[in-house]
């Protein structure tokens, strides 16, 4: 019921919403717990396994029992937290887990079953006969299983994927989170302020604490008007934290259009976003725990914390005649608030001996709450003190077993909170988090004034790792008790008293999960399925750990605690996959001149990830063969332009650089000149090639490799491999810049003319050579030159910072074109590099030695490297093996398929008979007819001969002539000239 005069909402801002099917009235701002209470409905849900009546237990994100359906059809989403979801005109929400309805459920029947249905029961039951498992069992159990459920529609919502960088990452707006924030935005660091809740300043606003003599609400209100008032100061409200992860990267959940019916044209339902934050400050709080006992999850019984948040956020009490039971003076709190608003409190429960007495409400002190009673709401509960039983009328109880500080993102990364026994609670480990200050009520530290003050504290600390000054602000004035708690976990007695109420996880499950061996916090987890539910045992864990403690015989820190992983909240996986909708699982990956590309209606091609330009056509080519010479003759007789940014770079550094690239590679890199590129073959441990690529030395002690585009990743992976585990002696350090530079190939007999026109100095055969590399300068921008070619005509690859790609692009082509030349896609680039015998990962494919590819004369005799004792083995370089060579056909017209095999010309194509198959394939315009790269044995004694290729899969069978595997310019004048 809403109570006059309390609340922050304003009362003349309704809303109407309906919950399963019924329509209510609530008020702009409410939640859809908070609605519900105000309308009187207890009874919010059945729960998971024995589908008991359940209410809402909590205020917050944590909240384990109140979970709903919210829309329908496409957009229908389940498992929503009615804690967190906020109401709109026309919000339509259904429970769930229930059939055919929230009050009538025969599912409940479990609940009678229970004897049955404990901890573990599906490793003991549904034995026999062995064939029903899978007929009877299995369907019966997957039909019950799960709470909410997805329509089966597909979704048309929207989801978003953005990125933010920071100097301080302020994780949480309470009074801790936002004295952080007010001390680094004053000193003038770059701020993000992120909080999961609708409305900034957390504790604040569900206390009647007061700072600086105002209401703790008022002064949140200007704390954050003076923030928002500041350009480097973001804040970002319904935005959650959801994961810490490795090089100072946050994950973020910002609910953008939730809380409002209206879904405009392209607005994004929610947005996923990766913070990148130099420091960050941990003021998430701290998250209340029930207690206990038999029957203490029925509807109306609450946390304490919950029942004054309702009361002086939301101005809703949750029942009439209020009981209270707990183990801190939150008890008396709580107590207080409630007869100030005018709600009658039927008894206060202290664990605690020496609690204070008090003549405004009657206080049982050191007794404990050991039953409720009432089925679809609670009724009354039943008192246990040394004076014996009492039962006391009470229609919600609210309880606290004390506070869990919110420890969870500093364990995202392997990091294992503390215990401390003066609060009872964990706290987190000093440097879980690189970079992360860890502060407030979080930290352990409970008072507001202690969280004021640990808040400009962290602050100050971070700032000053940053070479920033924090300046003065003063000290508000905020009330500062001690915490006083006397821990109690659970009240002794028979019944199933609940733990982990979202998976009906008992006292009693976790005992018999110690009785049965298992003792281990993660063997009682998986057995018990205490902390995984959705909502990952937020307000269960900490009990159910000191339940172990205590039936194992150790102590709570010897327990130790389960492993808490990302994300903290739940988040849709179309919020993770952001943009991918329709798309497949693999990532996608655009160079800067995917835009002009597309503008040109080029269709686009996967290579290794990345989206790559197949061919451009013209108007009135009606094949893409034809698109295809078109380019290819551009650059043998003009000049072409291609995006060539998606081959790996790998910035190589250090004294001992040259020695590591020696090792990785096959052939010398120590003598490679400064200004000078060289051609690498880089063989795996067994000898077989893993891939090849260009290397430029810049300097003394510094590289640029480039290894192709598939093996990029992996290359990588074996660098690191390399200088961990076989060489960790070199003083050597790398790092993949592929996506940082735009490179650009430029090829034909006018590249030279066209670079000159964009360079502030003009090329010379004389200052380069080819294979020549070295700074320039490109349209006054810093950038990077190489003149090498992968299409064996004179040709560079200009490379600037990635921000300037897509100008230089659409720069490089439009002066093409005036040349009579234009952009290129991977159709004439594969051509080219074929006419030229270039190979790609098609001949590379794992089976290949160098001596295969006619490279054996690399693997240089005047050094080791990797992979080199591998290639001497018997067998690698012996007459017979497999050889690259070139194919033509014999009649001009002729077929050459890749993939098919070859056979002696008057062989039966038969798998005894094979003598090789065909790696690559490509019409040549230059040549007329098509060409073929592939592997014939002892194949380079065998130029001129004539084999059969057979594609028994087409139907094809070609006459080919065995040549060798360079058809164009063998010489290499083009290239050199």
């Amino acid at each position: 019921m809403r109570i006059a005069g309390k609340g922050l909402l304003d009362r003349s801002k309704s809303v109407s919403f309906s919950f399963d099917g019924t329509r209510y009235a609530g008020l702009e701002g409410d939640t859809l717990a908070s609605a519900l209470l105000a309308n009187d409905v207890r009874l919010m849900a059945r729960s998971f396994k024995y589908h008991r009546p359940r209410g809402v237990l909590t205020a917050g994100s944590e909240e384990p029992n109140a979970l709903m359906t919210v829309g329908s059809g496409g957009s229908q989403e389940p498992n929503v937290r009615a804690t967190v979801q906020e109401v709109f005109n026309g919000l339509d929400a259904r429970s769930q887990n229930r059939w055919p309805s929230l009050q009538f459920d025969p599912m409940a029947i479990n609940d009678l079953a229970a004897p049955f249905l404990g901890a573990g029961f599906y490793y003991k039951t549904f034995m026999w006969p062995r064939a029903f498992w899978e007929k009877v069992y299995e369907p019966i159990i997957r039909k019950a299983a799960g709470l909410g459920a997805l329509s089966g529609e597909p979704n048309a919502d929207i989801y978003d994927k953005a990125y933010a960088f920071c100097d301080l990452l302020v994780i949480g707006a309470g009074p801790t989170g936002l004295m952080a924030a007010l001390v680094a935005g004053r000193a003038g660091a770059d701020v993000i302020l992120a909080d999961e809740d609708s409305r900034m300043g957390g504790r604040l606003l569900a206390e009647t604490y007061e700072i600086d003599g105002k209401p703790g609400h008022v002064w949140a209100d200007e704390v954050l008007s003076e923030l928002k008032s500041m350009d480097n100061v973001r804040l970002m409200s319904r935005t959650a934290i959801v994961g810490a992860f490795d090089n100072s990267t946050y994950g973020a959940l910002e609910r953008v259009l939730h809380h409002t019916g209206d879904r405009p044209k392209g607005g994004a339902l929610e947005t996923f976003w990766r913070i990148v934050a130099k420091r960050s400050v941990l003021a998430t709080g701290a998250l209340e725990r029930p207690v206990a006992f038999r029957n203490n999850d029925r509807p109306g019984i609450m946390t304490a914390g919950a029942v004054r948040a309702y009361l002086n956020r939301w101005g809703v009490s949750a029942g009439q005649r209020v009981a209270i039971f707990g183990n801190t003076n939150d008890v008396h709190r709580t107590a207080r608030d409630l007869l100030a608003a005018g709600v009658h409190v039927s008894a206060v429960v202290d664990s605690r001996h020496d609690a204070p007495m008090t003549d405004d409400y009657r206080v049982y002190r050191g007794a404990q709450v050991c039953n409720s009673s009432g089925r679809k709401g609670l009724e009354s509960i039943t008192i246990r003190s040394a004076s014996g039983e009492t039962k006391v009328q009470a229609d919600v109880l609210a309880m606290t077993g004390g506070w869990n500080p919110s420890v969870h993102l500093t364990c995202h990364m392997n990091g294992r909170p503390t215990w401390q026994r003066d609060i009872a609670a964990f706290v987190p480990t000093p440097g879980s988090v690189p970079g992360m200050h860890v502060a407030g009520s979080c930290n352990g530290t409970f008072s507001t004034a202690g969280c004021l003050r640990d808040g400009a504290a962290a602050a100050t600390a971070a700032l000053g790792e940053l070479d920033q000054s924090a300046p003065d602000v003063a000290q508000p004035h905020a009330e500062d008790l001690p915490y006083d708690i006397a821990p109690i976990w659970a009240v002794p007695g028979k019944g199933r008293a609940w733990l982990d109420f979202q998976n009906d996880v008992t006292v009693k499950d976790v005992k018999q999960a110690a009785v049965e061996n298992f003792r281990s916090v993660e063997h009682m987890k998986r057995y018990t399925t205490q902390g995984m539910a959705t909502d990952q045992g937020k307000n269960s864990n900490v009990a159910a750990l000191a339940v172990l403690a205590d039936a194992t015989g150790r102590g709570i820190s010897e327990t130790g605690t389960t492993t808490f992983r990302p994300p903290f909240n739940p988040v849709a996986i179309a919020a993770f996959g952001a943009g991918g909708a329709g798309k497949g699982f693999a990532p996608e990956r655009f160079t800067t001149s995917h835009k002009a590309t597309v503008e040109r209606k080029a269709p686009m091609i996967e290579a290794g990830l990345w989206y790559r330009p197949s061919y451009f056509s013209k108007a009135g080519e009606t094949t893409w063969q034809e698109s295809c010479n078109r380019e290819v003759g551009y650059v043998r007789n003009a000049v072409g332009v291609a995006d060539v940014s998606t081959l790996g770079k790998i910035d190589i550094q250090g004294p001992d650089a040259a020695a590591f690239l020696d090792f990785v590679y096959c052939n010398m890199f120590s003598t490679l000149k400064v200004n000078r590129v060289r051609y690498g073959l880089m063989l795996r441990e067994d000898g077989y090639v893993m891939d090849d690529g260009t290397t430029a030395r810049l300097g003394e002690n510094h590289y640029v490799m480039t290894t192709t585009t598939a093996g990029a990743g992996e290359v990588m992976k074996h660098l690191e491999f390399v200088a961990q585990a076989l060489r960790p002696d070199l003083d050597v350090t790398f790092t993949s810049v592929t996506e940082q530079w735009a490179q650009f190939a430029v090829a034909g007999p006018k590249a030279r003319g066209l670079l000159n026109e964009i360079l502030s100095e003009p090329l010379t055969d004389e200052d380069w050579p080819f294979m020549a590399c070295g700074d320039v300068k490109v349209l006054g921008v810093d950038g990077r030159l190489f003149r090498i070619s992968f299409s064996g005509e004179h040709a560079y690859e200009i490379a600037v910072p990635a921000r300037y790609g897509d100008s230089l692009f659409r720069k490089l082509v439009q002066r093409a074109e005036e040349l009579g030349g234009g952009p290129y896609g991977m159709e004439a680039l594969n051509v080219l590099r074929i006419e030229k015998g270039f190979i790609t990962h098609s001949e590379i494919h794992g089976r290949i030695t160098a001596y295969d590819i006619g490279m054996g004369r690399m693997v240089s005799a005047k050094k080791d490297c990797m992979g080199k004792t591998m290639t001497q083995r018997p067998g690698l370089e012996e007459p017979g093996r497999e050889v690259l060579v070139g194919l033509k056909p014999v009649e001009a017209e002729g077929q050459i398929l890749a993939g098919a095999h070859l056979y002696k010309k008057g062989d039966e194509p038969v798998r005894t008979n094979d003598q090789g198959y065909v790696t690559s394939v490509c019409h040549s315009p230059t040549m007329g007819h098509a060409l073929g790269l592939g592997f014939l044995a002892d194949g380079r004694d065998r130029h001129g001969e004539i084999v059969k290729l057979v594609d028994g899969l087409r139907g094809v069978e070609t006459l080919c002539e065995v040549v060798d595997p360079v058809f164009f310019d063998r010489d290499g004048g083009r290239v050199r000239g």
